[in-house]
Parts: C-alpha cells; sequence; structure tokens
C-alpha cells in the first residue's frame, strides 16, 4: 500500500492497494467511521476513504473538478450538513487550525450529526438552523473563507446568495451541488442548471468552473464560483 498527496487539492490524498486508487483525507478522529468507510493505516496516521458515491464533493474530484479554496485552516460555512459524511472529510481537509460551521434543519438529522460528527470534532460547529434564513445564526457564524451548499430547495441559488453576502469574505469561494430534479421535476436538467448559474452570476458571484457528477450522482452539477 502507498499513500499520495493529490496534486491539485489540499487536504486530499490517494491510496493506492492492490491495484485499487482510493480517495481519502486524514483523519481527525481516528479509529471512527463516520459512515461506514474504510480505515487505512500508513505511515503512522490514519486515512479515511473517501466515498464518491456517498459524497458529492468526492465525486466532483473524480470527475474533474480542477481546483477549491479548501486548505489547512480554512473557515467553511457548510449549508445542508445532513448526518455529517462530507462534512466529516471538510472537517478533516481544513485540520485543527480551521472550522467547519454546519448547518442543518432536520431535527432528527442534525441528532446524527451531533453523535457522530460535531461532539468528536472540536474544529466543527453544529447550527441548528434554515440556511433561508441566515441572519438567525449571524451571531454563531463569523466570516468564512468559503461556503459549500448542498441543500434540495427549488431556491438553492438565491439561498446561497444571501449567506454569500452575509458570512463570505470578498475573495472566497462557493461550491454548490445543484440537483437538477429538487429544482425542477420535469424541466430539462441542462436549462435548470443554466437559470441557476445564471441567479448566481446576476448576483455577486463569478462562475469559474462546472462539472458533472455522472456516474456517481445523476442530474447534478458542481458549481464553483468567486465572490467580490
Amino acid at each position: 500500500m502507498n499513500v499520495e498527496r493529490h496534486p491539485s487539492f489540499d487536504g486530499v490524498y490517494i491510496i493506492r492497494d492492490a491495484g485499487l486508487k482510493i480517495l481519502a483525507t486524514k483523519s481527525l478522529d481516528r479509529g471512527f467511521s463516520v459512515y461506514g468507510e474504510r480505515l487505512y493505516s500508513f505511515g503512522g496516521e490514519e486515512y479515511r476513504e473517501w466515498v464518491p458515491y456517498r459524497s458529492k464533493l468526492a465525486a466532483a474530484i473524480l470527475c474533474g473538478l480542477k481546483a477549491w479554496a479548501l486548505q489547512r485552516g480554512s473557515k467553511v460555512l457548510y449549508l445542508g450538513a445532513a448526518s455529517g459524511t462530507t462534512t466529516s472529510h471538510v472537517s478533516d481537509i481544513v485540520g485543527p487550525e480551521g472550522l467547519v460551521y454546519a448547518v442543518e434543519f432536520a431535527p432528527r438529522v442534525m441528532s446524527q450529526f451531533l453523535e457522530r460528527v460535531a461532539r468528536r470534532r472540536p474544529n466543527v460547529i453544529a447550527v441548528f438552523g434554515d440556511a433561508r434564513l441566515p441572519e438567525k445564526y449571524l451571531g454563531i457564524v463569523d466570516k468564512v473563507d468559503a461556503i459549500y451548499c448542498d441543500i434540495a430547495q427549488p431556491d438553492q441559488a438565491r439561498i446561497l446568495l444571501r449567506n454569500v453576502e452575509l458570512f463570505l469574505k470578498s475573495g472566497g469561494e462557493v461550491l454548490i451541488a445543484i440537483k437538477a430534479r429538487s429544482i425542477d421535476s420535469v424541466e430539462e436538467p441542462e436549462r435548470v442548471y443554466r437559470r441557476e448559474i445564471r441567479v448566481m452570476e446576476d448576483g455577486s458571484l463569478r462562475v469559474l468552473e462546472r462539472t458533472n457528477l455522472s456516474p456517481y450522482e445523476e442530474d447534478h452539477i458542481m458549481v464553483r464560483a468567486t465572490y467580490g
């Protein structure tokens, strides 16, 4: 087995084991598997498999995303934390010097997130709130370097913009996973993508790239944009 740094993404690793090429992050919570991912020990460190079928961000890397702003020490606002699969990997990437504000609205899901991620990781702050009402967590979330948005709402891009204007530093970046069927179940996905991107660009964002997430996620793209 061998572990190497990913050439394009800070905090991401490639494990080569028995002919397999596995995406991974270095674990901040050693010995604990958040969602059933495999753990690998190498060189005195522990690495967590990052499964692209379970994480749209991992899927984006494997589907050709070119870059991102995430790095060790980054402050990140995560909209739509769910049970914490991707959030836990972002926590690994930003490291103990960084911070992840994780917003989730569903009480049952938030309970799982607290148990499996937030209470185990000092660099994760759980925010029980509605991403559509960011002013309600103004007193909790500081200015951040990046925003990651994965919320199944028909006005997803507008929700992102509200959070950008309140929390993202000038020059910061966003990553938004756009699921066409959550926005419009009958319209052709490409038209949905173009419309959401137009909303972003008519607001305060400049789109840098878009990545189709097939075959890991159907009718999904990841859009990367910068602010200011």
